[in-house]
């Protein structure tokens, strides 16, 4: 989180920025009934996590992250691959999410899984940008 919020900021977040970022996007719903999270290891370690949540009939990722060594390696591709095998078989047939222009690892990415970008779905402080993709 420290590095996303610090890309948010233009600067190295404080931990107090960090731990305000946390609260504002909650996770405590992302298992059960409403949502999964994944994460990625290598030896027992992790190097990649992604949610959903669900919302009605739309799946929402968040949390998509690759540890900066990781990146290129397929690893968050994989993630969100089976992110959209688990909510075809939960019943939504649409994910959407929203991120920033600057996290432009993690656009590229959506872009080469076949996202496009829709109008503004929420009004997240974090977000200026948003994606959809039907399953």
């Amino acid at each position: 989180m420290s590095e996303v919020a610090s890309r948010y900021y233009g600067r190295p977040a404080s931990s107090d920025e960090v731990d305000q970022a946390l609260r504002d996007e909650p996770y405590d719903d992302l298992a059960g009934t409403t949502g999964i999270f994944l994460v990625a290891l290598d030896g027992g370690q992790p190097v990649g996590c992604a949610g959903a949540r669900f919302v009605d009939d739309i799946a929402e990722l968040t949390k998509v992250y690759t540890q900066p060594s990781w990146r290129g390696r397929g690893v968050g591709s994989g993630l969100l691959a089976e992110i959209e095998t688990i909510v075809r078989t939960r019943g939504p047939r649409a994910v959407r999410l929203d991120t920033r222009a600057e996290l432009v690892e993690a656009c590229t990415l959506y872009e080469r899984r076949g996202f496009t970008q829709v109008p503004a779905f929420n009004d997240e402080p974090y977000s200026d940008r948003w994606y959809a993709k039907d399953l």
